[in-house]
C-alpha cells in the first residue's frame, strides 16, 4: 500500500511540473549560430552595443544582400545607424549560417542598465506574440527601439523591456521577448549569438 501511494504521488508531481503554460524558457531553442568579428569589421555602431561601459545601447543587426553583395546593417537605439553595410570578408563568407539573422532577419544585442554588473542580452527582432515560423508565408512584425530600451510591436502594441530580459511592460499579457545566449570578448571583439 505504501509503495503504491509513493508512486502515485510521484505521478502526480510529474504531471503538475510537465504539464501547463507556466513553463518559461529563459533562452529560445531556435539557434540562430550567429558570429560576427567586430575585431576585423571594426563597426563602430555595434561596438557601443558590446561594451559593458555604454549599457542601455542596443543594436539591431541585419542580413543584407545588395547589388551582388553580402552584408550586415547596424542600428541601434540611439539613433545612428550604418550609413553603408558591413560587406561580408572572407571568415563571413565560409560561415554560411551568416545569412540566417534570427527567425526573420534580425537580431537586438546590447548590454543591460539595471544590473551590476552589466547583463549581455541577445534577442530575436520579431515580436514573439505576433511573428511564427510555422505560418506560411512569414510576415515579419519587427520590433521598434526606443532610446530608453524600450522594444514596441507596432501591430499588437506591446512593449518589452530590453534592459530586464524581455519582459512585457506595456500592453497584453504574452510571451517575453525571445532570448539567445550571446557572448561578446569586448567592444572589438567576437559577437557570438546561440
Amino acid at each position: 500500500m505504501r509503495k503504491i501511494f509513493c508512486f502515485l504521488l510521484f505521478a502526480a508531481a510529474l504531471l503538475s511540473s510537465s504539464c501547463g503554460d507556466s513553463i518559461d524558457y529563459e533562452y529560445s531553442g531556435y539557434h540562430p549560430s550567429f558570429t560576427f568579428h567586430n575585431d576585423t569589421h571594426q563597426d563602430p555602431i555595434l561596438a557601443t552595443a558590446m561594451n559593458p561601459l555604454s549599457s542601455g545601447v542596443f543594436c539591431i543587426i541585419k542580413y543584407t544582400f545588395t547589388a551582388g553583395r553580402y552584408g550586415f546593417t547596424f542600428e541601434n537605439n540611439q539613433g545612428q545607424k550604418s550609413e553603408d553595410p558591413v560587406w561580408f570578408n572572407g571568415i563571413d563568407l565560409r560561415l554560411e549560417s551568416q545569412k540566417r539573422i534570427g527567425m526573420s532577419n534580425g537580431l537586438i544585442v546590447g548590454y543591460g542598465n539595471l544590473d551590476n554588473p552589466a547583463i549581455f542580452y541577445a534577442y530575436d527582432l520579431q515580436c514573439p506574440n505576433c511573428f511564427s515560423l510555422t505560418v506560411l508565408p512569414l510576415h515579419p512584425y519587427e520590433l521598434t527601439l526606443s532610446g530608453t530600451g524600450i522594444a514596441r510591436c507596432a501591430h499588437c502594441k506591446r512593449s518589452y523591456n530590453l534592459n530586464t530580459g524581455g519582459n512585457i511592460v506595456a500592453g497584453d499579457a504574452g510571451k517575453k521577448l525571445t532570448r539567445y545566449r550571446a557572448s561578446t570578448s569586448g567592444a572589438f571583439g567576437v559577437l557570438a549569438v546561440h
